[in-house]
């Protein structure tokens, strides 16, 4: 087999990459290796900055085919016909956890969508809940700060978490989410996705109408419970990342339906609470699902940093027939994440071949870090002009958004302070089963949090439903009651002076050598085992 021969950055061969040049066989490193310095230099610079956010992500490349007509809905090239394949990028990703956390923790999945369009890149940036914690993005930096770890003991701080979420009683439609079933998916390919926000859709007649779009999984939807999670941690901690590659290496592809969930300007303003507000989702029985297309991922990237950790994701960037709404977090977004991507990757973040539009791009921003497309050649670099250099576009120009009221720090809690009716439908919902490991949930997540704060969180959940809040708070009990038997039994090795057994919470495996003369574990080992797998 031929092979390829190694050369430096700059294409000269490379001679010997075994060994450093040295003044003599024993001698010392001579400072003219350039090889040597080159190879160090790049690796020093290996790592870029992560995301503050969704730093954990798999991703894949397939494509979006229309399957109905929505053209009267918008103008959007991509939906102009039936039949009509549009190449996409996917990445998904857990939202809380650093670059190198676990796939299977119990957090909420980023579901982020960009489409390579004739009229540029649209990215649909969401998540695989259709609300959020926050409808303001006054708190969005606060929140990152509560799910990362405590700054004095750099571990993770349930207390803070939580201390955090009960403040915000709106955030408590997501916590019921989070601490539901679908707060731990399988993997990647076992969930539903959403816009999330509320979005605007507007046709060739500047017609505009409200829109919240929907991903269904068309794979089985299945999650993990906290002791599968914890085991699969344990065995493998990029379970996500292995599931998706695995199985579109194997001609498996991943399907996602996308559905439009309409709203006229007519009934937004009917409607009881803000249409704008992501803390709350909109009543499919009210405004159902309308069939769009379908996603299929269908192609593993060839490299995992250049294609994955370097795709940027904008909320601002839309294409002609879609826009934005006057929802609080988006607008924040529409900045946050562009400057995000400016920070970790660069003002040229734009010509990474993964973020690159597929269309011709023709534009006045220039120079900077990076640029590596020719910067336009000697095109006038200023509009207006009187050479015919690129014009302004005002045919695509979006309807009129109508806006009232004295500019001011607006409490959105004067508007609507009903945080309570949505996670108490979404709770009656479930069943039985579902609501007991809600409750179990619960419980294990918020152990040692001070029990001030618990209280806060009964008093929300019994708001929502008494039976949320009594489940709960019993689970709560039984908790406390199964951790104080087992502080008990370990107190009692302690005691015994056990010296094998300190600090095994019974959980040891210690039975069968406690030295001559001491007592063993009271439980039998094959016992101890039982016990674990319940």
């Amino acid at each position: 087999m031929k092979k390829d021969k190694l050369t430096t950055n700059f294409g000269a061969p490379v001679a010997d990459n075994q060994n450093s040049r040295t003044a003599g066989p024993r001698g010392p490193v001579l400072l003219e290796d350039v090889w040597l310095l080159e190879k160090l230099a790049n690796f020093n610079r290996e790592v870029i900055p992560e995301r503050r956010m969704h730093a954990k992500g798999s991703g894949a490349f397939g494509t979006f085919t229309v399957t109905h007509d929505v053209t009267k809905y918008s103008r959007a090239k991509l939906f102009e016909k039936i039949g009509k394949k549009t190449e996409v990028f996917a990445r998904f990703s857990t939202v809380a956890g650093f670059r190198g956390a676990a796939d299977a923790e119990r957090d909420i999945r980023g579901f982020a969508v960009k489409f390579y369009t004739e009229e540029g890149n649209w990215d649909l940036v969401g998540n695989n809940t259709p609300v959020f914690f926050l409808r303001d993005g006054q708190h969005f930096s606060d929140l990152n700060h509560v799910v990362k770890k405590d700054p004095r003991t750099h571990l993770h701080s349930p207390t803070s978490n939580w201390d955090f979420w009960t403040s915000l009683p709106e955030a408590l439609n997501q916590v019921t989410i989070t601490m539901s079933d679908d707060g731990l998916p399988a993997s990647y390919r076992n969930m539903h996705g959403f816009g999330s926000h509320t979005f605007s859709l507007y046709n060739k007649k500047n017609q505009r109408t409200w829109v919240k779009f929907h991903w269904v999984c068309q794979q089985p939807i299945k999650y993990l419970t906290d002791a599968e999670a914890e085991m699969l941690v344990g065995k493998d901690r990029d379970s996500h990342q292995r599931d998706l590659y695995e199985h579109i290496e194997a001609g498996d592809f991943p399907r996602w339906k996308l559905c439009f969930q309409l709203m006229t300007e007519e009934q937004a303003r009917k409607l009881p609470y803000n249409p704008f507000d992501l803390t709350k989702d909109w009543s499919t029985d009210d405004y159902p699902l309308i069939d769009v297309g379908m996603m299929e991922l269908n192609r593993n990237p060839e490299n995992y940093f250049a294609e994955v950790e370097q795709a940027a994701f904008n909320p601002g960037s839309v294409v002609p027939g879609v826009g934005f709404s006057p929802d609080k977090m988006l607008q924040a977004r529409l900045f946050g994440y562009g400057d995000a991507q400016r920070y970790r990757l660069g003002v040229n973040h734009h010509l990474i071949p993964v973020n690159k539009a597929r269309c011709p791009v023709t534009g006045y921003s220039r120079d900077g870090m990076m640029r590596v497309d020719g910067n336009y050649g000697s095109k006038t670099s200023y509009e207006p002009n009187s050479f015919g250099a690129w014009q302004e576009q005002p045919e695509y120009r979006q309807p009129a958004t109508p806006v009232n009221g004295d500019g001011d720090n607006w409490n959105f809690r004067e508007d609507d302070d009903d945080y309570f009716t949505q996670p108490g439908i979404r709770f009656r919902k479930m069943t039985d089963g579902q609501k007991q490991r809600l409750f179990e949930n619960t419980a294990r997540a918020m152990c040692g949090v001070p029990d001030f704060i618990k209280q806060r969180h009964i008093e929300h959940c019994t708001k929502a439903d008494p039976a949320y809040g009594a489940g709960v708070a019993k689970a709560f009990k039984e908790r406390e009651k199964m951790m104080m038997g087992m502080k008990k039994m370990e107190m009692g090795h302690i005691a015994d002076g056990d010296p094998a057994a300190k600090g095994c919470g019974c959980n040891c495996d210690m039975a069968e050598k406690a030295p001559k003369g001491k007592k063993a574990c009271a439980k039998p080992k094959k016992d101890m085992g039982k016990a674990k797998k319940k």
